[in-house]
């Protein structure tokens, strides 16, 4: 019978350095791209931000952050324009600050849930 062990057998041969890289690149392969919205989208989103700022209802916010999509469900308080952020504040009571560039979607959370 053959016991091949894998793996085991080659990290005696691979430095460190080589392992680290090899890591990166797994984790680099996790990456998900920016998505780009058009017009339409755009100005659905629009008005979705100012009805939620207006009745002060949830909403389920995407956005891209790290290189990753997030998600937050809260209530939109106000919009800094000079920094360009969205104060939302989630059902912990906990404050996020979103870049307004950094969204990708905003849906009402009652059609989520």
């Amino acid at each position: 019978m053959i016991r091949d062990r894998g793996r085991i057998k080659w990290t005696s041969m691979m430095l460190p350095e080589h392992v680290k890289l090899l890591r990166d690149w797994a984790e680099e392969d996790t990456y998900e791209e920016r998505k780009e919205l058009d017009e339409q989208q755009l100005e659905e989103m629009n008005m979705a931000i100012g009805e939620a700022m207006e009745t002060g209802s949830a909403v389920l916010i995407t956005y891209y952050k790290n290189r990753r999509h997030q998600l937050l469900i809260g209530t939109i308080h106000y919009y800094n324009e000079v920094q360009q952020k969205l104060h939302v504040v989630d059902r912990f009571d906990e404050p996020h600050y979103v870049r307004i560039s950094d969204i990708v979607d905003v849906r009402s959370a009652g059609d989520v849930m």
